[in-house]
């Protein structure tokens, strides 16, 4: 029977409970066993594809094309499986689902009620994942915090799946903080207490507790949240914060949470097997020569926006034994007069995706110093738009050339919706999204990267480069390096004459893996290093 491990939070967000559950998610995958990762938010939105950034950080998309929580990210990155549309549920999906079957009569005139209805249809989407991917196990986050008034059906939802299923396959991780008080020297349980308190009061015991802290907490105090908190000594786990993210498997797996997970749970399985991770590890303290690179972005203030690219860019790091440091360009800063001061010392550029016209003339003006200066360009989603944009304005002087997102009364919009997209269409969820093919142009820097002829890479956008400009563009120099099988979509443009210099519709950095880099970005970072030498 699939088991089921739910994690918590308490005291403060942000403790890095997706952490936890990838890093439990690696350890018992090393052990042989299926998993299946999911999300569940509170939040009232139906996905965080209409969410600003600064609130969110970035939407992490899945092969099928859902919009998703970045933790989501962090699940595949560790452990190393495609996520699905049921890998993330929200407030707002839950009661748009069971308002649509109301409209639809599918409750025989039932009063629809939090309990049964709410709740059954958090149930159904958790064991929807197991079922889906065929799982031994599921390990399930809730967002949040335990208190949260947002969180309450979750938390019910949760308690009566561990009673349909058994307590002997269903497991509660609670991760709370456990903060170390400067004058007193000592670290403080009591938010444990207190946060697990709340957590009983909703019918659930929490079978294992990960203390959240900066420095090695004392076993005297480890010993007091056991007894207080009604758990087994060897149940309470410390999770400290650690240099370097991928080390939190190893970490926990020194401090046992796999094995005792695994117990709890009468899980018979195969030894730990993290010989590869160790390996990456090893590649990642080995990797130190340093390399700069220039993210040109508008929401340069909160990292956590870009945080796939941050990842794919130190994955690549790892594999050409660089050490990647970002240097953060807001773009609505750069003018002609400082770009060259803001980018010295850069060995690379790369514009990321991003909506909207805020910002945009400093990443055009980012594109033209890389094409000029032939500095390595990495354009992604918005990125390839505004590379194609800058080509038409200086080199195929089109003044006016823009994209209809932003000027849509431009005489040369080279982006533009395509014609069956044109009307007023709705924001959420309408875009090209998930997982499509591409053809690669032989010849090309892309098939230098992946040694592929047709490659499947993930989408989140809605305007396309304008064919009625290809030949122009073509004639100017820039190649195009990608399209659909059907030869309609530009999925990639490239300039040749440049060292490396590529523009790509899709988002690779969705499916770059800290032991396996994304072969753009191992590319990107490899020209940055000669730029470096250069």
């Amino acid at each position: 029977m699939t088991k089921y491990i739910f994690v918590t939070g308490g005291v403060v967000s942000g403790l890095g409970k997706g952490i936890t559950a990838a890093s439990l998610g690696r350890l018992l995958k090393a052990r042989g066993l299926k998993i299946a990762a999911q999300k569940l938010d509170p939040y009232i939105n139906v996905d965080p594809g209409t969410m600003s950034p600064y609130q969110h950080g970035e939407v992490f998309v899945t092969e099928d094309g859902a919009e998703t929580d970045l933790d989501l990210g962090h699940y595949e990155r560790f452990i190393d499986e495609n996520l699905n549309k049921f890998s993330n549920l929200t407030t707002g999906k839950v009661y748009w689902n069971v308002l649509n079957k109301e409209r639809n009569g599918e409750y025989l005139g039932e009063t629809v009620q939090v309990i049964p209805h709410i709740t059954g249809e958090i149930k159904n989407f958790i064991y929807s994942v197991g079922k889906k991917t065929d799982a031994d196990v599921v390990i399930t986050e809730i967002g949040g915090t335990t208190g949260d008034i947002e969180s309450q059906p979750f938390l019910e939802a949760i308690r009566q799946v561990a009673h349909e299923v058994g307590r002997h396959n269903c497991l509660f991780i609670h991760v709370t903080l456990v903060p170390y008080i400067k004058g007193s020297n000592e670290h403080k349980s009591k938010p444990t207490q207190h946060s697990v308190k709340e957590l009983q009061s909703f019918g659930i015991m929490p079978d294992i507790i990960i203390t959240r802290s900066d420095e090695p907490i004392e076993q005297s105090v480890k010993n007091k949240i056991a007894l207080f908190c009604n758990v087994k000594p060897d149940c309470v786990i410390e999770n400290l914060t650690l240099p370097v993210l991928y080390e939190a498997p190893i970490m926990l797996e020194e401090n046992g949470l796999a094995n005792v997970v695994c117990r709890e749970l009468d899980i018979h399985c195969a030894p730990c097997d993290l010989t590869d991770w160790n390996a990456m590890l090893d590649r990642i303290r080995a990797a130190t020569t340093p390399v700069k690179i220039a993210l040109v972005g508008k929401y340069t203030k909160l990292h956590d926006a870009y945080l796939s690219v941050n990842e794919a860019l130190s994955h690549a790091g790892y594999e050409n034994g660089a050490h990647v440091t970002i240097e953060w360009v807001d773009s609505e800063q750069l003018t002609e007069e400082n770009i060259a001061q803001q980018l010295a010392g850069c060995d690379g550029i790369l514009v990321p995706g991003g909506f909207g016209d805020r910002g945009i003339e400093g990443m055009i003006l980012a594109a033209q110093y890389a094409r000029v200066n032939n500095l390595p360009y990495f354009g992604i989603c918005l990125g390839m738009q505004i590379a194609v944009i800058e080509y038409a304005r200086n080199v195929l002087k089109f003044a006016d050339a823009n994209s209809s997102e932003f000027d849509p009364n431009s005489q040369h919009r080279v982006i533009d919706l395509m014609p069956d997209q044109h009307g007023n269409l709705p924001k959420g969820g309408t875009m090209r999204l998930g997982a499509y093919p591409c053809n690669i142009v032989p010849g090309s820097m892309l098939e230098q990267a992946y040694h592929s002829a047709q490659i499947e890479e993930r989408h989140r956008h809605r305007y396309e480069f304008n064919n009625e400009f290809r030949d122009a563009f073509v004639k100017a120099g820039l190649a195009i390096a990608g399209t659909s099988p059907d030869g309609r979509l530009v999925e990639a443009v490239e300039i040749p004459s440049n060292r490396f210099f590529v523009g790509v519709q899709y988002h690779p950095e969705f499916k770059s893996r800290p032991n396996r880099a994304h072969p753009i970005f191992r590319e990107f970072i490899a020209a940055a290093l000669e730029q470096k030498k250069k």
